[in-house]
């Protein structure tokens, strides 16, 4: 395998398995809508803003799973990962809810380096972008 495949075939996995979790959870946010809600709210999020966080979650990730839009979908997920690290984790005197914090300051590094590097030629904007040439 050449470095060019091996970088195109890494950024492809690199987005499947950075996207799934946030699919994943804005799926789980529609069935479980009411309690998610709930807890929201309970944290001083208004419930209100469950259907915005919702596309957010279901959007972006699917956007980065195909690379359609990559850039501007990462900047998007890199963004709302540090708000809900801030407004969800950060309680110092919980080590749990500290290292989940810790952990949304990772995956949202790991959104800013793919917004730089964009989706790469396994991509839909690879696509899109050629046919415009």
């Amino acid at each position: 395998m050449t470095e060019g495949n091996f970088c195109d075939w890494s950024k492809l996995l690199g987005r499947a398995m950075m996207a799934v979790m946030f699919v994943l959870a804005g799926w789980g946010k529609i069935g479980g809508y009411a309690d998610t809600q709930a807890y929201m709210e309970s944290a001083g999020v208004p419930g209100a803003l469950l259907p915005l966080v919702i596309l957010v979650e279901l959007g972006g990730g699917l956007a980065v799973l195909l690379g359609f839009f990559t850039r501007w979908a990462a900047l998007l997920l890199a963004l709302f990962t540090l708000a809900t690290a801030a407004m969800f984790h950060y309680v110092p005197d919980d080590q749990m809810q500290m290292i989940n914090f810790m952990k949304n300051i990772s995956i949202a590094g790991g959104f800013i380096i793919l917004a730089c590097v964009g989706g790469g030629r396994l991509s839909l904007d690879h696509i899109f972008r050629r046919k415009n040439k």
